[in-house]
């Protein structure tokens, strides 16, 4: 019987493209999708079935227990099974520290690391051996610090402590957990020129990066992909860098 794979974020970016790659090597997803998120996620449904797969869309909201909670029965209801777990949902919120207030700080880290657990948490008592949780890092936080978005880049680092104690704590179980860390990717938080870099700054930024451009959401879902086959059997508690050689290049 195919695998079940449930992916927080999924109506675009990193989700979508994570959602429509395990889809086309046979997965049956499940695309969480937050209600006030303005891009689609019918058309990501529409592009699981394009590439061959089978899926269903259920509201998410990963701030929110009582969704997640509903969001994991959803899946179990749709498809009897969890076999792996993107945990992929994250908000971009620009903000000077001396200037943030406790709502800011709050909103930032109950999405990007409390959501992150939320899922995990929903999903483990269902996962057997073979599972396997993938968390969504990012280089600001996991490598580096980014001015006025402190609270983001504390919520993505603690996202690699939770994965690695996950990873030593579901061992035995034969259920593995593994954070990605993403650079400069395109996707519409990137894009986002009021919280994060936009057009030109993604545009300026490529010429950093030895690769010689940004990333795509599909490079990503690659690594997602292999994190969650039987190729990643014995590999738990990692973080993998996906940047085009970004973090470890001198620069001149």
């Amino acid at each position: 019987m195919s695998a079940v794979s449930i992916v927080s974020g999924a109506a675009s970016g990193i989700g979508r493209a994570a959602a429509v790659r395990l889809a086309s090597r046979g997965d049956r997803v499940v695309i969480g999708h937050y209600a006030a998120d303005p891009h689609d996620a019918g058309e990501t449904l529409r592009q699981v079935r394009e590439a061959g797969g089978e899926g269903v869309v259920v509201d998410l909201d990963v701030s929110s227990t009582a969704s997640v909670e509903a969001f994991a029965d959803a899946a179990l209801s749709a498809y009897g099974r969890i076999d792996h777990v993107v945990a992929n949902a994250g908000i971009l919120r620009r903000a000077p520290f001396a200037e943030m207030t406790d709502r800011q700080w709050d909103e930032v880290l109950q999405v990007d690391l409390h959501g992150v657990m939320r899922l995990a948490r929903a999903a483990v008592p269902h996962l057997g051996d073979g599972g396997s949780i993938v968390a969504i890092s990012s280089i600001a936080g996991g490598v580096y610090g980014w001015q006025e978005h402190a609270h983001y880049a504390a919520a993505k680092a603690g996202v690699l402590g939770l994965i690695r104690s996950l990873a030593v704590e579901l061992g035995p179980r034969r259920v593995r957990a593994n954070a990605i860390i993403p650079g400069l990717i395109e996707t519409p938080q990137s894009l986002d020129a009021v919280n994060s870099l936009g057009p030109d700054g993604l545009r300026a930024a490529g010429d950093d990066i030895p690769w010689g451009r940004v990333g795509r959401p599909e490079e990503v879902a690659s690594v997602i992909a292999f994190l969650t086959s039987a190729d990643a059997t014995y590999v738990s508690g990692q973080a993998i860098t996906v940047d085009g050689a970004l973090t470890v290049a001198m620069r001149d």
